[in-house]
């Protein structure tokens, strides 16, 4: 079981630090469209790929720590549904536009779930 969570927590992780990073950074046409198709301003932004960041971060030194990948893929999959929530207030889903781009978060909630199981059955 702990080469699943190992897996997981890795994938989840590169995921997490290539999502978190730009927009930390503010670089990049996420940052660009957060702040202004969704009207998020820049501090927002920073601290959503911060957290991000933090959460990849979380999930690595979680294979030796698994409370803390417990943790880490919980709170990614917090902000995952945070995402969604705005996804869905801006009409993402509804415009074909822009729909692909916002399908991430689905994929990545239970990606997420799946990591904090598999790390928790693994203690």
């Amino acid at each position: 079981m702990y080469v699943t969570a190992a897996i997981l927590s890795v994938l989840l992780a590169l995921v997490a630090v290539a999502a978190g990073a730009p927009k930390a950074l503010l670089k990049g046409d996420v940052s660009a469209g957060l702040q202004s198709h969704m009207g998020l301003s820049a501090g927002l932004v920073r601290f959503i790929g911060l957290a991000e960041v933090a959460a990849a971060v979380g999930l690595i030194v979680g294979l030796f720590w698994q409370p803390l990948g417990i943790a880490a893929a919980t709170g990614f999959a917090i902000t995952m549904v945070g995402a969604v929530g705005f996804h869905a207030k801006a009409g993402d889903y509804a415009d074909p536009a822009t729909r692909k781009n916002a399908m991430a978060p689905f994929f990545l909630i239970p990606l997420s779930a799946a990591t904090a199981v598999t790390l928790g059955l693994a203690m």
